[in-house]
């Protein structure tokens, strides 16, 4: 698997799986919807750890910056 999640996309998912996980516990959002959200943020803590989205890879979206290969080097 090649990396294709950049730092901030990373971070983003990290914080809403943080917000998914207190709003459940905090008991504003409860049931199927709850159990949803816990699963979702299972997934974004689970695809940042890995830095890789597997729905990225069909669609070849990349949220990094790569460095560029044709740059002179001094």
């Amino acid at each position: 698997m090649k990396k294709n999640m950049g730092n901030t996309d990373r971070i983003i998912r990290v914080l809403l799986a943080i917000v998914f996980v207190a709003l459940y516990y905090a008991g504003i959002i409860t049931g199927i919807i709850g159990i949803i959200l816990l699963i979702l943020a299972a997934i974004f803590v689970l695809t940042s750890l890995v830095s890789f989205c597997p729905l990225y890879a069909p669609f070849g979206i990349k949220t990094f910056c790569a460095p560029k290969e044709d740059a002179p080097k001094e």
